[in-house]
């Protein structure tokens, strides 16, 4: 792992340079863990990493968190950790390692309070956002990276298995998002992150919370839900299932979006666009008349964020590359009447596409 996190790294001061930065400064997100391994908690104290292009990276943390930064993957790294106590002033400590930079990237998930402490204490460089720069290093991912994903696939689609066990007539929404979210962590996830459990009409809600409405008989139910393993990677998977029979026009437009969703999960491959994943899906939509009720892109990249490039919607003309990982979760909905959506999580491979979630993705109508 050391030696993963010692060329990623290499590879951000490499990204850096090429997009004409000095230097690096990356606050506790996803970018800090991905390039030290430390999943620092955001605070008001600063940490911090500096990371120049040339020269010693640093890690700049209270002391406070001194030990926890040191028994991470950061505490193996080629860089210094620079605690500091209640009373410093840690912005200047982590501007003054970068003496006469011109340009520096701040991660996008810097606090604005922290963002704007940089821009008083370093007056004469110019700062930009270091989405781009990190994004490009993190959008393909290694093997290790697709394992970890394979992993919390797995892991989910344990929890879909035992759907039958909660979501019933009778119950509300919220009492089966409870069971879910314990669930999840029994199954192999520190966190759930998200429990979306929508009923009836609900479904006509692509991002409906679980509410205290009760599930009746013959209603249709998706149940979207994704946590955070302990090595940091995400999972993220929607089925749809339904409280008995939902009716025949119901089931004639989710065999729709069944084939909707087959259709771009087979399209991906090397070379063809993210748009053109979007337009398979909605192709087969459109054509069952039911294009005006899809309403949202067609998926999002995931790894250590839930939702992180690349963005599977029209008008993005990224080329797909290998080791890319992304959702396929076409969906409709129909307002005041019912809704439904499948989702899983595929790989782009050297040949074609892996899809990580393996349960089934027809309508699963539970006994009741």
């Amino acid at each position: 792992m050391t030696a993963d996190l010692d060329d990623r790294l290499a590879r951000a001061r490499a990204a850096a340079a090429a997009a004409g930065l000095d230097a690096l400064l990356i606050t506790p997100g996803a970018g800090l863990r991905y390039l030290t391994g430390y999943e620092a908690l955001p605070l008001e104290r600063l940490t911090c990493l500096v990371l120049p292009v040339d020269g010693t990276a640093s890690l700049v943390v209270p002391g406070l968190e001194e030990p926890a930064s040191v028994a991470s993957g950061a505490g193996k790294l080629a860089l210094d950790i620079r605690t500091w106590q209640e009373t410093d002033d840690a912005v200047a400590l982590a501007a003054g390692l970068l003496p006469g930079v011109r340009r520096v990237g701040l991660d996008d998930q810097m606090w604005a309070e922290k963002a704007l402490r940089f821009r008083a204490a370093m007056p004469d460089a110019e700062q930009v956002a270091a989405g781009a720069v990190l994004s490009e290093l993190r959008i393909r991912k290694s093997e290790a990276e697709v394992e970890a994903l394979r992993e919390a696939a797995a892991a989910i689609d344990r929890v879909h298995a035992r759907m039958a066990e909660w979501l019933r007539p009778g119950r509300t929404e919220a009492e089966v998002g409870r069971d879910i979210a314990a669930a999840m962590v029994a199954e192999g996830h520190v966190r759930a992150d998200f429990v979306l459990v929508a009923s009836g009409p609900n479904t006509a809600s692509p991002h409906h919370e679980s509410s205290g409405r009760v599930i009746q008989a013959g209603d249709p139910v998706f149940v979207d839900i994704g946590g955070t393993t302990e090595a940091g990677y995400c999972s993220d998977s929607t089925r749809t299932y339904a409280a008995g029979d939902p009716g025949a026009e119901y089931r004639a437009a989710y065999d729709a979006l069944q084939a909707a969703q087959a259709a771009a999960v087979a399209h991906v491959r090397p070379g063809v666009t993210a748009e053109s994943v979007d337009a398979a899906a909605r192709s087969v939509l459109t054509q069952a008349g039911l294009g005006e009720a899809f309403v949202h892109r067609t998926g999002h990249g995931i790894g250590l964020e839930t939702h992180e490039e690349p963005y599977i919607v029209a008008g993005n003309t990224l080329p797909l590359e290998p080791g890319m990982a992304f959702s396929v979760e076409p969906g409709f909905y129909l307002a005041g009447r019912h809704g439904a959506r499948i989702e899983d999580i595929v790989v782009v491979t050297a040949d074609g596409v892996e899809a990580l979630n393996r349960r089934p993705r027809d309508l699963v109508i539970l006994d009741t």
